[in-house]
């Protein structure tokens, strides 16, 4: 049987771009999952530009060694600042024996356009994250 771990953060918290999530239980948004096994990593949280930001399409997305899985991408189409959207996001990764990878929930660009500038920073509230295996 396999096991199942739930990491929070309810406050609100600011999270640059690129750069993890921080869940309150733990005091990291960085967690190793052990070689030999299948993971499901499911991230619930509500997410928004902050004041003074510039309106763009704004995502998180579960990352594995540093590296977003494109399609974990959750995107938010904010319309203006301070307008919080609630995303969801999974990923199943495989560890193979002997090994170990990170995983994470970061902000990350919420378009595929290069002309658009990503948020520098995103707002994060009521993070739960949780890890079966």
């Amino acid at each position: 049987m396999g096991t199942t771990r739930e990491f929070l953060a309810n406050a609100v918290q600011a999270v640059p771009l690129n750069q993890p999530i921080v869940f309150d239980n733990v005091g990291t948004g960085v967690f190793t999952l052990r070689g030999g096994k299948s993971y499901q990593i499911t991230y619930n949280g509500n997410i928004a530009l902050p004041t003074g930001a510039t309106v763009v399409p704004i995502a998180v997305a579960v990352t594995v060694n540093g590296e977003a899985r494109p399609t974990s991408r959750a995107i938010f189409p904010a319309t203006a600042v301070d307008e919080y959207g609630n995303v969801t996001s999974t990923a199943i990764v495989a560890v193979p024996c002997g090994c170990c990878f990170t995983c994470s929930v970061r902000a990350v660009s919420g378009t595929d356009d290069p002309t658009v500038t990503p948020a520098p920073i995103i707002n994060v509230q009521n993070s739960n994250l949780v890890i079966k295996s």
